[in-house]
């Protein structure tokens, strides 16, 4: 038998274990709003049970460890969705600047009948183009018709100039983002590796790092966040962490690190630093921004260039045969090779009275030219694809509509994906405040049975030794 003094020992170890399971209680609901924090509970065990004649009697109560509620493999599908998310948000924010700038009613192909434009956008600018050289080209027309015409030229090609920076400067932050990623993805891999060190050395004797494993996580997932990870646990707790097939954390060692670079013409691309190999990303926000500058940006760039160099080559071709005052001839309305550097004529933008709009030098009245360039408007052009300018513009609108909308849709997905894997980690390590209040109240009886178990062991022992005095 364990005797009073016995059961007094018992009492006192239950009492400090009810104890110390009251403050891991605590500590869940300190950190209820806390994200990272992965739900814990004291693990209680049997003590060694004591032989007896009459077999075996338990000798109380063991404050074994603090689990951790954590699913590695749930924290791993979380970090790939992270990956998934971070590359479609910065994919979708580049989108949306360049919509900002572009200043149209951007639809996508469900709407594609409906004219893309607003009045301070492009593709209103070129029907006020072509409207002022038919405008021009109806008889009576005289000076302030001209300088209506030369004032809107100017206007469009503002407009083009506008827009190409415009877009270059979302191409600037988007570089710029991608270097403060990789500056924010090493500092992660850094802590990583230092957390390693740490958690190895917390658990080498045997003890737990839930906190450091906590922490640690949540690098990981902010790390996801900027590129696609892949990771593997050693066997003294430490996780390697692998980025485009480059191992970047090696145990306790940061054995690489990403570096961001200028590939040629402003173009940052990112690779191991040791190994000098492009890395193959594939989600989170590097990949995002890279995606969209290399893609719907250059093309929306690109086709800009392209209507821009188009209407130069196509108005000029017809205005320089064209006649002025006097027989002038073979001036050029537009100067410029694309959409950043298109311009009315300098000449012709400080003396409207020289414009080229007669087929003859000599015919008096003869506006053949300048209705020729109001007909260029409802022209196909081989070098649009066959399409008209505004058409080709259009076209244009729509494809960056059906970019914005295919990214907005795969982005909502991703959310709700990442939001189920959410709930169900926080079913698993998410404190949940009715139940610890539950724990806290089955606790707080024990804690008091103890003392009651205590205060009773007390009397017998003061009994006893009454009985001996007497």
């Amino acid at each position: 038998m364990i005797g009073l003094f016995g059961s007094l020992n018992m009492s006192a170890r239950s009492l400090s274990a009810q104890q110390q399971a009251t403050e891991v209680i605590g500590n869940n609901l300190a950190n209820v709003n806390n994200p990272a924090y992965a739900r814990e509970q004291l693990v209680l065990q049997a003590s060694v049970p004591l032989e007896t004649p009459q077999g075996e009697e338990g000798t109380g109560v063991d404050a074994v460890s603090i689990q951790e509620f954590r699913n590695a493999f749930l924290d791993g599908q979380i970090s790939n969705q992270t990956s998934v998310t971070g590359s479609l948000t910065s994919q979708q924010s580049a989108l949306q600047e360049a919509e900002t700038y572009l200043d149209e009613q951007v639809q996508n192909s469900s709407a594609a009948n409906t004219p893309a434009g607003s009045e301070n956008g492009i593709a209103h600018a070129l029907d006020a183009l072509f409207n002022g050289f038919q405008t021009v080209a109806e008889p009576g027309s005289g000076l302030p018709e001209r300088q209506t015409l030369v004032s809107t030229a100017q206007g469009l090609a503002s407009k083009f100039n506008q827009v190409s920076t415009e877009l270059g400067s979302v191409r600037d932050s988007l570089n710029q983002s991608i270097q403060a990623d990789v500056a924010s993805s090493n500092q992660d891999l850094k802590d990583i590796a230092q957390l390693n060190l740490e958690i190895a050395t917390a658990t080498a004797t045997g003890g737990t790092a839930n906190s450091l494993v906590d922490a640690r996580q949540a690098k990981l997932e902010d790390l996801a966040s900027k590129t696609n990870i892949t990771t593997s646990t050693e066997a003294n707790g430490a996780v390697d962490v692998s980025i485009g097939g480059v191992t970047m954390v090696s145990g306790f060692a940061n054995s690489d690190q990403m570096e961001a670079y200028d590939a040629g013409g402003g173009q940052f691309l990112v690779r191991a630093q040791s190994a000098g190999t492009n890395l193959a990303l594939t989600g989170g926000s590097i990949a995002g921004s890279i995606s969209a500058r290399d893609g719907e940006l250059t093309d929306l760039q690109n086709s800009l260039n392209t209507l821009a160099s188009n209407l130069i080559t196509q108005v000029n071709a017809i205005y320089t045969q064209g006649f002025g005052p006097g027989g002038v001839t073979g001036g050029s309305f537009f100067t410029g090779t694309d959409a950043s550097d298109i311009s009315v004529s300098s000449d012709l933008a400080a003396d409207p009275t020289i414009f080229q709009g007669s087929g003859s030098a000599t015919a008096a009245g003869d506006n053949s030219t300048v209705a020729a360039l109001g007909a260029l408007g409802h022209q196909n052009i081989t070098g649009l694809q066959n399409q008209t300018f505004s058409g080709s513009y259009a076209t244009t609108v729509t494809s960056l509509g059906n970019a914005i909308a295919n990214v907005t849709d795969q982005l909502g997905n991703s959310q709700s994906v990442a939001q189920m894997l959410g709930n169900q980690r926080s079913s698993i390590s998410g404190v949940n405040t009715d139940e610890e209040m539950t724990n806290l109240i089955s606790y707080q009886k024990a804690y008091q049975a103890s003392a009651q178990l205590i205060s009773t062991i007390n009397q017998m022992l003061e009994t006893v030794l009454t009985m001996k005095t007497v």
